[in-house]
């Protein structure tokens, strides 16, 4: 686990989307040559309850079907996208090494989610942002789970919120993000991240405020700045 304050690690924001399509096998794979060292996935489940990689609860904007992902089963998701939505074990499978950061837009994949991590023995690689539902649903699945808790307020978290899900990040939209607010987590013991970047200006602002990890969808150019700064992985 690193240390706040080490570095800042770019993360790929659903993959590469700039380059491949987000949330498939080659997205995650270009993320990774472009510099990643994490990526972000969403995951949902099919109507047998099959994990996949999916932002939208349907297949319309990616896959030009006006499909609910609830109503298909992970074989009929496999037909319609001519395979390009992988599953959360194919995913885990072709990553490697690689971390992953699993957002879950909807809490009830959460224990499903989680139980294809323990069994696929990623839970080392692996963390978890997304709704507080979903949240509390992982800690509940697993206590060990580390946990970014997507925070898009400047208002603190509430402490009974902190003891309940034990975060090792506080997760936040880029906008809210200054040195200050870097600083009072750094001193409680968080790590910090930030969502979701893309401009160099913002990236630069993001690196000087000494921030643990910057999710974008530009994650080649995040890569080429994190090396050049004296505040990114070479200081």
């Amino acid at each position: 686990m690193r240390p706040a304050g080490a570095g800042c690690v770019p993360v790929g924001h659903r993959g590469d989307p700039y380059v491949c399509r987000e949330n498939t096998l080659p997205s995650i794979g270009s993320a990774v040559r472009a510099g990643a060292g994490a990526v972000e996935i969403d995951v949902r489940l099919t109507r047998d309850g099959v994990p996949v990689l999916l932002h939208d609860a349907t297949l319309k904007r990616l896959w030009g079907q006006d499909r609910p992902l609830s109503g298909l089963t992970a074989d009929e998701v496999r037909q319609l996208t001519d395979g390009g939505v992988p599953t959360l074990r194919e995913a885990l499978a072709h990553t490697g090494s690689t971390r992953l950061l699993i957002d879950l837009p909807d809490a009830a994949a959460a224990p499903a989610t989680v139980a294809q991590v323990r069994e696929s023995g990623a839970g080392d690689r692996v963390y978890y942002c997304g709704a507080l539902a979903a949240l509390h649903a992982v800690r509940r699945a697993d206590p060990d789970a580390e946990i970014a808790l997507t925070w898009t307020t400047l208002a603190p978290p509430r402490p009974a919120l902190l003891a309940a899900l034990r975060p090792r990040w506080l997760n936040y939209r880029f906008g809210l993000v200054s040195h200050e607010l870097v600083a009072r987590h750094h001193a409680d013991g968080l790590l910090v991240s930030a969502w979701t970047a893309d401009t160099r200006r913002s990236m630069s602002r993001l690196l000087r405020a000494g921030v643990d990890a910057i999710t974008t969808n530009r994650v080649g150019a995040l890569a080429a700045l994190v090396r050049m700064s004296p505040l990114g992985h070479d200081r």
